[in-house]
């Protein structure tokens, strides 16, 4: 598959999201800060849009999804998993310190706004379908088309990286360049990781499993700020 196919494919994640949370803020009238709460289950049903992209591509590929993403079963041994949820976790929370001195100057920088409190039956539901959808969406997209459908070794790994970096840009939208700076900063250092360690390896499950356990932490704490929002109003 060409180039530029490939990297139009991988920027369509980013234009989901921008065109829902616009579409959202239009059809129900409201502003993007007030949808800024509600951008984990907006990030679960692009998800969803996401994965049957994703099917469809292994279809015109005459491929299946498990071997897009070079799964084999019973091939990881469970320390190179261990050490893939330690490696993914270090990497994924200094980026985002890293990220908040280098844009506001401040260590650690706690983005308040991505665990707002939301109705606890969603909080819970998204417990359980946000870092499953997300894993299965992004290192689907990223690693197992945009690392295996490019040629040269390093743009394999730059242009997926970039793009995979990108889309949390606008997850949630919000039209601020610092914000925007430093949600694109905070994840460039892991995906460049997670493209050349899936580059060398081939093999995703560690890979997969560090992400579900960094996207479970997440609306884990969305979920306790739902239970108790003064933990929340204490961040403020």
């Amino acid at each position: 598959m060409k180039l530029s196919k490939v990297t139009i494919i991988l920027s369509l994640r980013s234009s989901l999201f921008i065109f829902t949370f616009l579409s959202i803020a239009f059809i129900y009238n409201q502003s993007l800060n007030e949808l800024m709460m509600w951008w984990s289950v907006i990030c679960s049903i692009c998800n969803f849009v996401t994965i049957i992209l994703l099917f469809w591509l292994t279809r015109s590929l005459k491929t299946t999804y498990r071997n897009l993403i070079h799964y084999q079963k019973g091939y990881t041994q469970v320390k190179l998993i261990i050490y893939g949820i330690i490696i993914i976790l270090t990497i994924g929370i200094s980026g985002m310190f890293l990220a908040g001195f280098i844009v506001y100057r401040e260590l650690p920088y706690f983005a308040t706004s991505l665990v707002h409190p939301i109705p606890i039956g969603l909080a819970i539901l998204n417990v359980i379908i946000l870092p499953i959808t997300t894993t299965l969406a992004e290192d689907g997209l990223y690693l197992g088309f945009g690392v295996n459908m490019i040629k040269n070794k390093w743009i394999a790994v730059i242009i997926p990286a970039f793009f995979y970096a990108l889309q949390h840009c606008f997850i949630p939208l919000y039209w601020n360049i610092d914000y925007i700076m430093y949600r694109f900063l905070s994840f460039l250092p892991l995906t460049m990781l997670l493209g050349f360690w899936y580059q060398k390896k081939r093999n995703p499950t560690p890979i997969m499993i560090g992400h579900f356990v960094i996207n479970l932490a997440t609306v884990i704490q969305i979920l306790l700020m739902s239970i108790y929002p003064e933990i929340y109003i204490s961040f403020l």
